[in-house]
């Protein structure tokens, strides 16, 4: 699914807790341009139900747990998130929404670019054409 995948990141052990990082352009495949978390999700609501046309994202479930479900314009994947040293890396042109969030639960969402209200694809329909059209023209 167009590389859509789940990367460990670092982990130290330490009996005074435990510590993991990210390194743009290192642990993540791209430069990080924004940074932003979600939190105080009330019960069955969901997030995101978007795509973007040029942005990629890494998401971490900092505490608690959520479900990130992706769509690629064939086939849709579940992504469990419940551990702070590993995310899922989303590339561009793949639909995301976030449900099933915890109690308490914080989410990071790390970005490529900026934000830009022009980036998203916000209908799911306008979605599965952009990407019958750059499959057509990858042909």
């Amino acid at each position: 699914m167009k590389n859509a995948r789940i990367i460990e990141l670092p982990k130290i052990i330490d009996r005074r807790g435990n510590l993991s990082f990210i390194e743009e352009e290192n642990h993540i495949p791209f430069k990080i341009e924004r940074c932003h978390w979600i939190y105080d999700v009330p019960g069955g609501e969901k997030r995101g139900g978007h795509a973007y046309k040029k942005t990629e994202e890494f998401i971490v479930a900092l505490s608690g747990s959520l479900d990130v479900i992706i769509h690629d314009g064939k086939e849709e994947k579940v992504f469990h998130l419940n551990r702070s040293y590993y995310g899922l890396y989303i590339p561009n042109m793949i639909w995301r929404e976030i449900n099933n969030f915890s109690t308490n639960s914080l989410s990071l969402i790390l970005s490529s670019t900026r934000y830009d209200e022009k980036e998203y694809i916000r209908e799911f329909e306008n979605f599965i054409k952009l990407n019958q059209y750059e499959r057509l023209n990858d042909i």
